[in-house]
């Protein structure tokens, strides 16, 4: 904007050595800059130098408004007319929608959910309230969803499209009426996951009360789900500041972007939290929960296998640095726990810039299969549990800079979700299915917790509650013992549960006196395309 900067604090740097080389130009009324530009004020050459300097500098779109720097009485009449001429309300109305959102919330909620934001303003409800009224909604869905009638599971898919409407309200209020805080960023990011989440139970248990057991799909549907956004997260952060950030496959991307219906179609096939759920809602009143698990096991397999397939040729084909942040982010998104880091700390280091992820895949390979073909109860579990701890601290035991080194996390996340869900569903054991679905969604938490914290600039969570629920590693290790050691009727089901509250109640204290006390921003999002 004319006569405006603003810069991050990594910038700060770049902004003095900016000042200091255009002070004396500035004062003398010498050009700086490249010729012909058009901001002629002095933030506007400060940018023009620190961009000159290699420093990333944004010139946000002002769209509809008029910011104008007059040199004289002419301009100044000039600009005032331009600034009244501005319908404010619009503008307002319009800034409320984010710029870029998928399909069905871009046509088929913002056209009308932007004036529920508004009624909400003009009657003092702040957003957080309406985060909360979606939360609710969403628990009364999955509810409804759970009583098994055919009339419940079309309430329950109408209160899940409401709820979704007032989860894009409440982002509109916040723009809408400049209503920003930490506390409401940290409830969206992590309802929309509780909700979505605890839908999939009612559903598990509506089907139930029809006689059938679909908590397996439920948790398939799950370890999918959050093993896709890791996916996301894992690869954003490991390029979110690399250098010579490029490739043919981005260069496509952007070729791409330039043809219109390639940019929904592209938003469409990720199937990000409009369109799939408005896809749950709609099969849930006119199907079965069964055939709901189905379609939405089909189209986030597809969608993984589009976005991680996108993000692997990115990765091959382009030439770049990974940074030291960005090691470090991968790092705590490893969720390395004790026995993890010990053998990091004194294991060998396996050179090569893909032994990291090799070495996460033939652990986290060797326990699958073993959780696949073991029969429950094995001792050999506890031994392939053993060799993944090994291999889990052997692949992190150097700093994760290489080009497929993003894949690190999202192979612990598979390995863990996955062990916990064939164990569960192998064991033929009442409830166990139901306990391992409350374990997962507790670690699930932990998990996107520490994203949104890293992404909000604070770093990873303390290492004492990584260190206390066991990380990725320890925890396998434990429900392995667990399997082995309850084989009874009820034994390892009451087991899973205790560890479930467990791992609920310190992750969940800890974070809400994080987030409660901390100036961080929550930064959530989904559905990038590949």
């Amino acid at each position: 904007m004319p006569g405006a900067l603003t810069v991050q604090p990594e910038a700060r740097p770049a902004l003095v050595r900016a000042l200091s080389s255009t002070g004396t130009a500035v004062g003398e009324g010498v050009p700086t800059g490249p010729p012909g530009a058009a901001d002629r004020t002095v933030p506007g050459r400060l940018a023009a130098t620190m961009g000159a300097e290699g420093a990333e500098v944004q010139h946000p779109e002002l769209g509809s408004l008029v910011a104008a720097v007059p040199a004289d009485e002419d301009a100044r009449a000039t600009a005032l007319s331009a600034v009244a001429a501005v319908d404010d309300e619009a503008v307002r109305l319009r800034s409320a929608v984010k710029a870029r959102d998928g399909f069905f919330t871009t046509y088929c909620i913002s056209p009308y959910s932007r004036y529920l934001a508004r009624w909400c303003a003009r009657r003092g409800l702040t957003p957080n309230q309406v985060t909360t009224a979606s939360l609710l909604t969403a628990l009364v869905a999955a509810g409804c969803a759970a009583t098994g009638t055919r009339g419940g599971y079309v309430a329950a898919g109408l209160l899940l499209l409401f709820s979704f409407v007032l989860d894009c309200t409440d982002g509109q209020l916040a723009r809408y009426s400049l209503q920003y805080s930490t506390m409401g960023a940290w409830l969206d990011a992590t309802f929309d996951r509780a909700k979505e989440y605890a839908y999939y139970a009612g559903l598990a248990l509506g089907a139930a009360r029809g006689g059938d057991d679909v908590w397996a799909l439920a948790l398939g549907a799950m370890v999918l789900q959050s093993c896709r956004h890791v996916i996301d997260f894992s690869f954003n952060e490991a390029n979110h500041d690399a250098v010579a950030n490029s490739s043919p496959t981005a260069a496509l991307s952007d070729k791409l972007d330039s043809v219109g219906w390639t940019v929904w179609l592209r938003r469409m096939i990720v199937l990000p939290i409009g369109e799939r759920w408005a896809m749950i809602a709609v099969l849930t009143a006119l199907t079965t929960p069964r055939i709901v698990f189905y379609a939405l096991l089909v189209g986030c397999a597809f969608a993984a296998c589009y976005t991680t397939a996108g993000r692997l040729l990115r990765s091959l084909t382009r030439k770049a640095r990974r940074t030291d942040r960005a090691a470090q982010a991968l790092a705590d998104l490893a969720d390395s726990g004790p026995l993890a880091q010990f053998v990091a700390a004194r294991g060998p280091r396996i050179p090569g810039a893909w032994s990291a992820p090799v070495v996460a895949v033939v652990g986290a390979g060797a326990l699958i299969a073993a959780a696949l073909q073991q029969p429950f109860g094995s001792r050999q579990m506890i031994a392939a549990a053993v060799f993944y701890a090994i291999c889990s601290g052997i692949a992190v035991a150097g700093p994760l800079k290489g080009a497929l080194d993003w894949l690190v996390p999202p192979v612990f996340r598979a390995a863990e979700y996955c062990t916990i869900l064939a164990l569960a569903a192998r064991s033929d054991i009442d409830g166990a299915l139901p306990a391992a679905f409350g374990l997962v969604s507790a670690v699930a938490y932990h998990h996107y917790d520490t994203v949104y914290r890293i992404r909000g600039g604070t770093g990873a969570p303390p290492q004492w509650l990584v260190r206390t629920i066991g990380g990725h590693e320890g925890r396998t290790l434990v429900v392995t013992v667990l399997a082995a050691v309850f084989t009874g009727a009820s034994g390892f089901t009451v087991a899973l549960t205790a560890l479930a509250v467990a791992v609920a109640l310190v992750a969940l204290v800890e974070s809400i006196r994080f987030w409660v006390s901390s100036g961080a921003p929550a930064v959530h999002d989904e559905g990038e395309p590949a």
